[in-house]
């Protein structure tokens, strides 16, 4: 996998959103160095593999910070439409450095990890393309929120996720945003209040993951979602992922007038209209992927 010259600027998605910066734009060459991540993108679909198994591929402040400028990296771009997170050796992630959370670094420190944590989770949901976690082991604490907070999520059969923060001290509580946000209630405080790991098939009975298959038919069935996703139109991808989070925020008539308006402004684009002509005139759709409209 190429190991290319990575540049750190300010994309439209971050100015549109007030994305702050980790630090002042840059860039910066891994090739003398092992990097935390590596990074490659064909056909529409962006790999972004965890490095670091020799610790467990664990969430440092460093991981954290390479992990998100690989994913807004040309964020913008039309030939990026989905984003597949794996990682290296058996463990997924095993959540964050607990060296990096002595009393030796501070609050300030533990303060940034945090809030760093936290954006790198949220920046997965407010994307405008979708992201999909490639599971092959164990995810714990933040690695179990990391899977959570991804729109798919596929695990092989050995899979496990638990939140075992509990047991060395340190309530699971970040974590316990997103993975709340996924399973029923119950079943999240027995996860954080044992620390006891499940299997991929309680994950998925429970919804904390979207489909469970044979570690050798990982690969193949993730790719295959993903490219299943890259023959859609990128902006009405994008309008439906931010509908969805949006309205799953609301109550029940607010989302429903949230995504009425969304279904009109849907139809206006150019990609809305191509595709039901497309449909009209049995043929297959030309998309444009481009967010200009065809009416008001």
């Amino acid at each position: 996998m190429a190991r290319s010259v990575l540049c750190r600027g300010v994309s439209a998605f971050q100015l549109s959103r007030r994305i702050p910066l980790l630090s002042a734009p840059r860039c910066y060459s891994q090739s003398e160095a092992e990097p935390l991540t590596l990074r490659e993108q064909k056909h529409g679909i962006r790999r972004i593999i965890l490095n670091n198994p020799k610790k467990r591929n664990a969430l440092s402040l460093s991981m954290l910070e390479t992990l998100r400028e690989n994913i807004l990296a040309d964020v913008d771009g039309e030939d990026l439409r989905v984003i597949i997170l794996s990682a290296k050796g058996p463990v997924f992630s095993s959540g964050h450095d607990l060296k990096e959370l002595t009393s030796t670094q501070g609050r300030e420190y533990h303060t940034k990890v945090f809030q760093t944590c936290s954006e790198v989770m949220t920046l997965i949901q407010d994307l405008p393309i979708p992201v999909i976690a490639m599971v092959n082991g164990v995810a714990t604490a933040a690695g179990c929120q990391l899977v959570a907070s991804c729109d798919i999520a596929i695990a092989s059969e050995k899979s496990t996720f638990a939140t075992p923060g509990v047991n060395v001290g340190l309530f699971c509580s970040t974590p316990a945003v997103a993975i709340g946000r996924a399973v029923p209630r119950k079943v999240a405080m027995e996860m954080l209040l044992t620390g006891s790991p499940i299997s991929a098939r309680d994950a998925l009975l429970h919804g904390l993951i979207s489909k469970v298959v044979p570690e050798e038919r990982l690969e193949e069935e993730t790719l295959a979602i993903a490219q299943r996703v890259c023959q859609s139109s990128r902006p009405v991808v994008a309008l439906g992922k931010a509908t969805f989070h949006r309205q799953m925020a609301q109550g029940r008539d607010a989302a429903y007038a949230t995504a009425s308006k969304v279904m009109v402004d849907n139809l206006a684009l150019i990609d809305g209209q191509e595709g039901i002509q497309a449909f009209l005139e049995k043929r297959k759709p030309v998309w444009s992927h481009k967010s200009e409209k065809v009416h008001d």
